[in-house]
């Protein structure tokens, strides 16, 4: 992951890193502070997809664009690439987005999706070479081969970033739009106790502690 977002031009100065609990104060430790967003991996249950039609059934599909935008929130319409879209909703926004290099592919892709509605940012990104560029590079290094388009695969990735306005947000290019999830206030970080809250432990309860979860950080480097 951090290898995929430095070659698109995040800086080096952050990374990823696991999250090995959300309860145990000594293994928080070794996650770095501030944490800019958290990116979420869980399994696509029934309970999921029946709490997510739920939810989703009372929203407006989100049409927002500009710099008036609390985020930037990106449709996903390539299918297998909820882990790519989980990524870049994680470094567009937030603080990360300021620690992106002025001439990097990445600088660019957010400069032309920000005035984009969201059909048109998706047309972006399917057709986007830097993107492809990267997101095949990262596979390549990895241990588990990349999964095709027409694979069915069981495990979706949701970012949650801290935005300007200290609102903690839900974005999952699977969903109408942007969620927010609720206030944080100027000392809390996306990895703070009412973000957990607000964000990850909603997920862990309502699937009953599925252990196929994981979480990473997006924080200052350790290098």
């Amino acid at each position: 992951m951090t290898s995929l977002v430095h070659k698109l031009g995040l800086s080096p100065t952050l990374a990823f890193h696991d999250v090995y609990s959300l309860d145990d104060p000594s293994l928080l430790a070794f996650v770095p502070r501030p944490v800019y967003a958290l990116l979420l991996v869980f399994p696509v249950t029934t309970s999921y997809e029946n709490a997510k039609r739920a939810e989703d059934a009372s929203l407006p599909e989100y049409a927002g664009s500009g710099k008036g935008e609390e985020v930037i929130w990106m449709k996903q319409t390539i299918r297998n690439a909820c882990g790519m879209m989980g990524l870049l909703h994680s470094v567009c926004n937030g603080a990360a987005r300021e620690m992106v290099g002025p001439e990097s592919d990445l600088a660019k892709l957010i400069h032309d999706a920000l005035p984009l509605d969201p059909a048109s940012r998706a047309k972006l990104l399917e057709t986007s070479p830097a993107i492809a560029r990267a997101h095949a590079s990262a596979a390549a290094q990895g241990d588990t081969a990349a999964p095709n388009a027409e694979d069915n695969v069981d495990l979706h990735f949701v970012a949650f970033v801290k935005s300007a306005k200290n609102n903690l947000w839900e974005l999952d290019g699977g969903r109408k739009g942007p969620l927010n999830r609720g206030q944080l206030s100027d000392a809390d970080d996306a990895l703070s106790e009412e973000a957990l809250d607000l964000g990850v432990r909603k997920f862990l309860k309502r699937e009953g502690g599925d252990m196929r979860f994981s979480l990473v950080a997006l924080a200052p480097s350790m290098d």
